[in-house]
């Protein structure tokens, strides 16, 4: 009889495919097991939605999810969601839940010049739980702010292999760093995990002497922790086995997902019924 440990199986979550940004991540400092991700596809855009029906809605599609796929640890790969929902899911599991930070105090340790930027969705900007991060870790800092719907677009259309201009994006940027003090940036702090996916578009744009910060590795070395890995960025690339793309219904962004699922590895795809 074999004693070797049944490699764990992690499911990412996320409203659409912002989530795999964390997936990436996961995958460079050598996560070894099974990853799922799911989309609720059927609830997207989480950025038009109220926060009572967010609250209501991710805790019962987890719940669902779960129990569906039976995963060892469950990331909810959202600063949205998480910002409103973590304890709430936390609540109705009996796995641990990892949620999404913004990354602000690694952003306000590292400043030099005292000025950062926050690149977000509003919603995510509006939230208290945001605010909260600023007070305690960023008070020393000029704090400068753009909620961008435009760029999830983006990063959407990037991921899936369709075109995105630079000027469209260097629009978008430059709402941040044309504020007033934005001479001063010298790190923006990527605060929705679509954006990530656009890193190497917005470093090839943005002013020298910028750096910009995620809470992706963050998550991935969360997970691991919790699993017990250690971390191993000369893991072999077979050590992180790719499953299932769940979704939960159609919206106008369900193809560019699949597509952009594909290209990191999830091939087959499956809808899940939601009752919430």
């Amino acid at each position: 009889m074999s004693n070797q440990v049944p490699s764990p199986v992690c499911l990412v979550f996320d409203s659409g495919m912002g989530g795999l940004s964390v997936v990436e991540e996961m995958d460079q400092i050598g996560f070894t097991g099974r990853v799922e991700y799911a989309a609720d596809t059927g609830f997207f855009p989480y950025g038009d939605k109220s926060d009572e029906a967010l609250i209501r809605r991710v805790p019962s599609v987890a719940r669902t999810l779960v129990d569906k796929i039976r995963p060892d640890l469950f990331v909810i790969a959202c600063n949205t969601a998480s910002t409103l929902a973590l304890e709430v899911t936390r609540a109705v599991l009996d796995i641990p839940v990892v949620g999404t930070v913004p990354a602000i105090k690694p952003a306000a340790r590292a400043t030099t010049t005292g000025t950062i930027g926050v690149l977000a969705t509003p919603g995510t900007l509006k939230r208290a739980y945001t605010h909260a991060l600023v007070h305690e870790f960023a008070r020393h800092c000029r704090l400068l702010t753009h909620g961008s719907v435009r760029l999830v677009e983006l990063a959407e259309k990037y991921a899936s292999g369709e075109g995105v201009r630079d000027e469209d994006l260097a629009e978008e940027l430059v709402k941040l760093t044309g504020q007033a003090g934005g001479e001063e940036l010298d790190q923006i702090v990527l605060a929705c995990t679509h954006f990530p996916l656009l890193r190497d578009k917005l470093i090839s744009l943005a002013p020298v002497g910028i750096t910009f910060v995620d809470s992706g590795e963050a998550i991935a070395r969360r997970v691991m922790s919790l699993l017990g890995q250690d971390i191993r960025r000369d893991a072999p690339k077979s050590a992180m086995v790719r499953g299932d793309l769940w979704t939960t219904g159609q919206s106008e962004s369900s193809e560019r997902l699949r597509k952009a699922a594909s290209r990191f590895g999830f091939e087959r795809i499956r809808e899940i019924d939601i009752d919430a």
